[in-house]
């Protein structure tokens, strides 16, 4: 099969009729007719109906039009792209997170100062395991994730395994994320205990996959709540923390562009484990410049993030502070 055979094909098509069709495409009718049967030959299926009017597409031939006309346009692309000597070359840049608002931070950040003209980035927010996924095959350049004391040596040779590496960022207290006037909300921290009492809220993650590779911060050993909320999306995990009395864990990080003014968190109490938060890429790839570029200003974002979450906290504590008489 080749790009002429589909070009012949569609051009059948638009024009119902194969003469037509060889007057517009300048060859001769038994060039295009002999291509076409060669075609049907090797596909094993009819492309036209004929008859006295002309030819009609057959079912068969309808789907095979469908894909053999978006690869004729891929086909049209790459030879516009390439068509001008003095074409300036595409920056590249795809990550694949955890939902962490620094990192669409950082992301934000580097798409304001890119001056390339010609660019296509790409950021997604997903589970671990799929960010995880998705560095290990390539369609992202970097991944951000976290371990901990609990899970740091399952997912370093997971990670081994797959030929990734591991930078760490930066190490944390783990959190836990309520709404501003949440009965837990005038608490300085919080034991694992307190969190019993309410509706635990919990990212989706693979059927099957460890609870190595969860979103939240790991409360094992201590008991796990009775009551569980999963959801798959952050927009809907701070509508639901913001209107309801559900809690979450994790890093804690609020950032005042991408967070709800309603959310805050509160840090777990000498729990002795920390969240290590970190990127991840192929150990053989090195990075590239807008790689680099998002890198720093992760850990910028990281910072900004820890300065505004204590705001929060110091300004909560405040406000729960009783009038004197």
């Amino acid at each position: 099969m080749t790009f002429q055979q589909m070009k012949y094909v569609a051009e059948i098509a638009r024009c119902g009729s194969i003469n037509k069709a060889a007057s517009k495409l300048f060859v001769s009718q038994s060039s295009i007719s002999g291509a076409l049967k060669e075609l049907e030959t090797e596909l094993n299926i009819s492309i036209f109906k004929r008859s006295n009017q002309g030819v009609e597409l057959t079912v068969e031939g309808r789907q095979f039009l469908s894909y053999a006309s978006s690869l004729l346009e891929r086909k049209e692309y790459i030879e516009s792209l390439y068509a001008s000597n003095h074409l300036e070359p595409e920056a590249q840049f795809s990550i694949s997170t955890q939902r962490y608002p620094f990192a669409v931070d950082a992301f934000v950040q580097l798409v304001n100062q890119m001056n390339n003209p010609r660019f296509n980035f790409t950021i997604r927010e997903t589970s671990m395991d799929k960010v995880i996924e998705d560095v290990y095959s390539s369609v992202s350049d970097i991944g951000v994730i976290f371990t901990s004391n609990l899970t740091d040596k399952v997912i370093k040779r997971f990670l081994a395994l797959r030929g990734l590496e591991f930078h760490l960022l930066k190490k944390i207290q783990p959190c836990v994320y309520v709404r501003k006037g949440h009965p837990l909300s005038v608490k300085k921290s919080l034991k694992a205990d307190e969190l019993y009492p309410y509706i635990y809220m919990a990212f989706e993650h693979k059927q099957g996959e460890s609870i190595d590779f969860s979103e939240e911060f790991n409360l094992i050993p201590a008991r796990q709540p009775d009551r569980i909320i999963v959801v798959n999306d952050r927009a809907t995990a701070v509508n639901l923390v913001c209107n309801t009395d559900v809690v979450s864990t994790g890093s804690g990080l609020l950032l005042e562009e991408f967070m709800d003014s309603r959310m805050m968190s509160i840090p777990l109490e000498d729990y002795g484990d920390t969240m290590r938060l970190g990127w991840i890429k192929l150990k053989n790839r090195d990075l590239s410049k807008e790689s680099e570029m998002f890198v720093e200003k992760l850990k910028d974002s990281i910072d900004k993030a820890i300065l505004y979450t204590e705001k929060i906290r110091a300004d909560e504590q405040m406000n729960s502070k009783p009038t004197p008489a």
